[in-house]
């Protein structure tokens, strides 16, 4: 009809690995009407999907073949390894989004193969689980080819998570995962010592998990200005409470759990690193200065 503007027809893509992430994403791409590709070793896990509308490759070769965005989450990187290998002559000219969590390294070597057999190649770290692929809360760390990320946005980011690039440097997603990841069981340890003081006063957890998380949501407001001390080096505390001031909060709520049996060694080695800072002279610094003694050179 005059005047009106041709669809552009939704991307194919392959998903190998279907787990509980490959799977969530997958249905999400067949739901939204991309022509879906699916392989995992056990190829009965693809049979809700092949009902659904995928299509299920016979080959790990195959299915790469079958699309020009490929998208891998499998166990690990030795495992995402060993199942691109009898496709790498199918990876020429594809985008390939490895989604796979993993440390530095690895990363680095499969990146280095998948390109040297031409694929465009992109890391990817999720923070989603299953029911919260494709909404808002969803999002994506990627780094790699600026190319395949600008390629590869246009389809995972309504079926994935918001993508966000981290640079060109394939690594780079998976030091930033590692960072973000260390925050969450930083405030695990947290949590789980605060639950096991509070349970020897007949506190139950879900009794003092409401506190918590009201104080936390607050407390949270603060990292802004602790990353622009950090990153400035400048500790002036004008704005945020001292070491001495935490060093002694600290050190009173472990006094508080040692003769109720409760185990400091989740939370002893922060009032370490207080107890360093203070004894250099810095006990009047911000409490983000106590990075300098956490640091190894």
């Amino acid at each position: 009809m005059s005047g009106t503007t041709p669809t552009q027809a939704p991307t194919p893509v392959t998903v190998i690995g279907l787990g509980n992430l490959g799977r969530a994403l997958a249905e999400a791409l067949v739901d939204r009407g991309h022509p879906t590709t699916v392989w995992n070793r056990t190829p009965g896990r693809a049979d809700a999907l092949v009902a659904r509308g995928a299509r299920r490759a016979e080959t790990v070769a195959e299915a790469v073949a079958a699309s020009p965005l490929v998208v891998v989450c499998v166990l690990d990187y030795p495992a995402a390894t060993t199942v691109l290998a009898p496709a790498a002559g199918a990876l020429a000219g594809r985008t390939l989004v490895n989604i796979t969590s993993g440390t530095p390294e690895p990363v680095r070597e499969l990146a280095a193969w998948a390109t040297g057999h031409g694929a465009h190649y992109l890391d990817g770290a999720v923070y989603a689980v299953p029911q919260t692929i494709g909404t808002p809360e969803a999002f994506v760390l990627y780094s790699g080819s600026r190319a395949a990320f600008d390629t590869a946005r246009e389809t995972l980011d309504p079926t994935l998570g918001a993508g966000l690039f981290a640079g060109t440097d394939p690594t780079l997603a998976s030091v930033q995962d590692m960072a973000v990841l260390a925050a969450m069981y930083g405030m695990f340890a947290g949590f789980f010592h605060g639950v096991a003081l509070a349970g020897t006063a007949g506190i139950s957890g879900a009794e003092i998990t409401g506190p918590m998380t009201r104080w936390l949501t607050s407390a949270v407001a603060t990292l802004p200005q602790f990353a622009r001390e950090i990153d400035t080096a400048d500790y002036d505390a004008t704005e945020t409470s001292t070491i001495d001031i935490n060093r002694a909060g600290l050190g009173a709520i472990l006094t508080a759990g040692r003769p109720r049996g409760v185990d400091d060694r989740l939370l002893a080695p922060l009032l370490d690193l207080f107890e360093r800072q203070a004894a250099e002279g810095h006990g009047s610094a911000s409490l983000a200065r106590a990075i300098e003694s956490f640091v190894v050179a």
